[in-house]
Formats: structure tokens, C-alpha cells, sequence
């Protein structure tokens, strides 16, 4: 799998903090079994396939106050 451009997943997030919290969240739903939103090898990294999710828009968060 190619790498995600850094910009492009900031884009998406708006800070690194909050990259790493979604990237993170969402490679542990992965690991318990949560489909892939794109395609990618069956032994491709689950953090890699967050950041492609992010990247590609599929993954997104709300702020709770």
C-alpha cells in the first residue's frame, strides 16, 4: 500500500493529536474485526489501513463537550 500524504490526513483531522487518537481508535476497531472501508492485502497493517480510511475521507469524528 502507498503512503498517505501527511497534508491530506491533517486535512482531515485538523490537528496531529487528533490524527493519532482516530488513527489509533480505528486500528484497534480493525483489529477487533470491523470491515475494511478500503481495499487493501489481508496482511496489511491495521494502522496503515486507518490512515487510508482517514485519508480517503471514510473515518471521522465528533468532539463531545
Amino acid at each position: 500500500m502507498e503512503a498517505v500524504d501527511i497534508d491530506i490526513l491533517i486535512k482531515h483531522t485538523d490537528s496531529i493529536f487528533k490524527l493519532v487518537v482516530l488513527t489509533a481508535r480505528r486500528a484497534v476497531e480493525l483489529d477487533e474485526g470491523a470491515p475494511k472501508l478500503v481495499s487493501a492485502p489481508l496482511n496489511e497493517k491495521t494502522i496503515n489501513v486507518a490512515l487510508k480510511e482517514i485519508g480517503d475521507g471514510k473515518i471521522s469524528y465528533t468532539v463531545n463537550e
